[in-house]
């Protein structure tokens, strides 16, 4: 059975943390949200992403649509969208690179520290290493990733994780 297809459109937020995106009604969205996981893949014109249905203040949600995926469907604001919500029963939300997957197998130590963080703070360090096409630069960010946590034991500083990727050139 196929989900039912809704429409939206491509909006923008006045706001310096959101910016593009679309409404989702929350007799959509309410469905696929369980507790506090509000994980969801989204299908738009048959590109399916992983995201997260984001409350929007007035008791419905929103899915941001990042420049990459505008870009990849050739969105501007307006657009008409045409999408679908299929429930996210992935372990972190976002696909787990291969490099980061064997490191954490390797290193029982930093797999601990990983392990222990938020899902939210996973899903980040796991965005940081998938976005480079290099799967030599997805290792070294990995490498660091797991270097940072295990000396600040878990206490992740942004600054001086970016430090470390410049270095590790």
């Amino acid at each position: 059975m196929k989900p039912e297809t809704h429409t939206a459109h491509l909006d923008r937020f006045d706001s310096a943390l959101w910016h593009f995106h679309i409404a989702v009604p929350s007799k959509v969205a309410t469905p696929f949200i369980k507790g506090k996981n509000r994980r969801v893949v989204c299908d738009i014109n048959g590109v399916q992403f992983q995201c997260a249905l984001m409350p929007d203040g007035n008791d419905n949600y929103f899915i941001n649509i990042n420049k990459t995926l505008r870009d990849k469907l050739k969105l501007k604001l307006g657009d008409e969208i045409h999408y679908y919500l299929l429930p996210d029963n992935s372990e972190y939300g976002l696909p787990m690179p291969e490099e980061l997957e064997e490191l954490l197998q390797q290193d029982e130590a930093g797999s601990a520290v990983f392990h222990a963080l938020t899902p939210g703070k996973q899903r980040t360090l796991i965005y940081m290493v998938i976005t480079p096409k290099s799967s030599d630069i997805r290792i070294r960010k990995a490498l660091c990733i797991l270097e940072h946590l295990k000396a600040t034991k878990g206490k992740i500083n942004y600054r001086q994780l970016n430090e470390l990727f410049k270095n590790s050139r």
